[in-house]
């Protein structure tokens, strides 16, 4: 834009920087900076994307530098039209001769705004970029609902399950499943098959309630029964029949209902 890029407006003119250059990139600063938390808080950073010298300074390793560097042409975009606003602005402030006073307008050269206007058309939206979706253990690009590589889910899996598995053998889970067995056992003894309506036989439950036990959530079958999700889940899939003793409730839960 035929502007010096050292002498700044906003920043001090100082040795070895280009003062004009962070002056522009200040308008742009919200969508930088708007990226970058996106990015940390969507994405997840490995130890192994930076790296300390010996001063105790922390840089971005090449890989990371890398992927941040291309979209600098989003940037550059998003730059143009804040410089040629400026230069445009500056041209407009300075005398100039009566022969050049009717050409107000300078060449337009990042945005070939001047050509898009007098075609009728405005300069085009950016898109600004999204980041990468990284699996968070080895840095492969996986897809966005995701949070790893195939890998590495069945690692996290099995050493989940792992845990699972030993956390469950704890004396206070085990005793928690006792009290649980107990208090079934005993609603178990105690129920008498007379309170169960005459209507709501095996076959209703198997070809009525059964079926429509495909549209009730697990939750909602847990909550109604009293049950652990694993057993609800497979009371919903068909896998189980459930005591009896439940069936007027399953009943009541998908609608079947019949006058006694």
């Amino acid at each position: 834009m035929g502007l010096d890029p050292g002498m700044g407006c906003l920043h001090v003119d100082t040795p070895n920087r280009d003062s004009l250059a962070c002056d522009l990139m200040e308008v742009c600063r919200p969508k930088v900076d708007a990226f970058v938390l996106n990015w940390l808080q969507s994405e997840p950073l490995r130890k192994a994307d930076f790296s300390e010298d010996r001063n105790g300074n922390c840089r971005l390793v090449s890989a990371l530098a890398i992927r941040l560097s291309e979209t600098a042409d989003m940037w550059r975009k998003f730059v143009a039209p804040v410089a040629e606003y400026v230069a445009q602005e500056l041209w407009s402030s300075i005398s100039k001769p009566a022969s050049r006073v009717a050409r107000q307008l300078i060449a337009t050269r990042l945005t070939q705004r001047n050509k898009r206007e007098v075609k009728g058309s405005g300069v085009s939206a950016v898109n600004q970029a999204k980041p990468e979706h990284l699996c968070g253990n080895c840095g492969v690009k996986i897809p966005n609902n995701t949070s790893h590589c195939l890998n590495c889910a069945k690692q996290a899996t099995r050493k989940n399950f792992r845990a699972g598995r030993k956390m469950a053998q704890r004396p206070e889970h085990l005793a928690r499943r006792a009290d649980t067995m107990r208090s079934h056992r005993l609603a178990i003894t105690i129920w008498k098959p007379s309170e169960l309506p005459g209507w709501l036989t095996r076959d209703v439950y198997v070809n009525q309630i059964q079926p429509a036990l495909a549209g009730v959530s697990k939750s909602s079958i847990r909550a109604a029964l009293g049950v652990s999700e694993p057993y609800s889940s497979d009371i919903r899939a068909g896998r189980c029949h459930p005591h009896p003793r439940h069936w007027q409730a399953l009943a009541e839960l998908v609608g079947v209902l019949r006058d006694v």
